[in-house]
């Protein structure tokens, strides 16, 4: 049962990273990959929201994650290039804990500004619901740099 459990996490947490290189829209990524009270969480300082508004803040439910989008694409640019994430084989996966992790890679710019950066980031899901959808994704990204990049 765990190793169901685990190839089902790791098939959709997978498909969904695959699934960012060339996004659908916030609506269909969100019905697609994710529960029904799903929550995104991008982890930074509060002192950064000024400028970028999607930091620090836990964004619920489909119209809450919806705003994440909104804002993130409103704020920076995003370019993940031909493989920004390992193999499905190589993201963590803990069934019993229900929590998958994996390491990515992109070029990110401002959309204000047009400095951009290339950095790694920290992906983490968990809360899966019982077919696998996720229910909270994290990020840890690199957001002194956005903050210089998108300026005042």
């Amino acid at each position: 049962m765990a190793s169901a459990r685990n190839s089902t996490l790791r098939k959709v947490t997978s498909e969904f990273c695959a699934a960012l290189i060339s996004p659908p829209s916030p609506s269909e990524l969100l019905s697609r990959y994710f529960s029904e009270q799903p929550k995104i969480t991008e982890h930074g300082p509060e002192w950064a929201r000024s400028r970028l508004p999607f930091l620090a803040h836990m964004f619920s439910g489909k119209d809450g994650c919806e705003e994440y989008f909104r804002l993130l694409s409103e704020t920076l640019a995003m370019s993940l290039g031909k493989d920004p994430f390992p193999d499905a084989a190589d993201f963590s996966v803990d069934a019993e804990a229900g929590v998958v992790s994996v390491v990515g890679k992109g070029h990110f710019s401002s959309q204000k500004t047009g400095k951009g950066w290339d950095e790694q980031f920290i992906h983490r899901f968990s809360e899966f619901d019982e077919d696998g959808k996720i229910g909270h994704w994290e990020i840890w990204a690199d957001p002194l740099s956005a903050w210089v990049a998108v300026g005042e």
